[in-house]
């Protein structure tokens, strides 16, 4: 599998990528079709793997039939939507989980990354390099995932607007929100509650 793409459930990516560096894993992607090698995400990814399996030996009408028939999606979908934030907590610097904690209590409050490293009585530097070092995302980025992770919840959840949602998670501007949303789980944030609501 060295040098070849592969894809797994969003979950284990980064475990993946970890353990065997030489694999370019696309945790995106429900299905990858590396021409011998078939490599699908998700505990549901069968489906999409057996309409491709179809695709390949069959012909995409047969394909599209085939779905039709037994109801569900053509392939090639992204893990994105299903993709959750997990932070990671087990790292052992306490000045960091402190600010993670801040985040995830309050992740509407605005905080200057000054008044973040004061709270933990940190240098604005060190606090950027060791937070970096611990959960491996800049703080900007761990507090927007831990935001939009808020804002998938309230879209689920609630009929609150988009533009009040992104307010109660602390974005000023909802085409900021919009932005960042899109970027984070592949989808609007309409079309996200489309997709998720009951």
């Amino acid at each position: 599998m060295d040098g070849r793409r592969a894809t797994t459930h969003w979950a284990f990516a980064e475990r993946l990528a970890e353990q065997f560096p030489n694999i370019d894993v696309s945790p995106d992607n429900m299905i990858i079709d590396d021409g011998d090698v078939i490599t699908a995400g998700g505990i549901l990814a069968w489906a999409d793997l057996g309409l491709l399996l179809v695709e390949k030996l069959m012909g995409q009408a047969v394909m599209l039939e085939t779905a039709r028939f037994l109801v569900v999606d053509p392939p090639r979908r992204s893990q994105s939507q299903y993709k959750a934030f997990l932070p990671r907590f087990d790292h052992g610097d306490k000045a960091v989980l402190q600010v993670q904690h801040q985040f995830h209590a309050n992740p509407e409050l605005q905080r200057s990354i000054g008044e973040l490293a004061a709270s933990v009585r940190l240098s604005e530097r060190t606090l950027q390099r060791r937070f970096f070092r611990a959960t491996r995302l800049k703080l900007t980025e761990y507090l927007q995932n831990v935001r939009i992770m808020k804002a998938r919840q309230l879209l689920e959840t609630t009929n609150g607007s988009v533009e009040s949602i992104a307010y109660a998670v602390g974005y000023s501007d909802p085409a900021a929100f919009r932005k960042i949303f899109g970027r984070l789980t592949g989808a609007k944030p309409n079309v996200y509650r489309g997709d998720v609501r009951l």
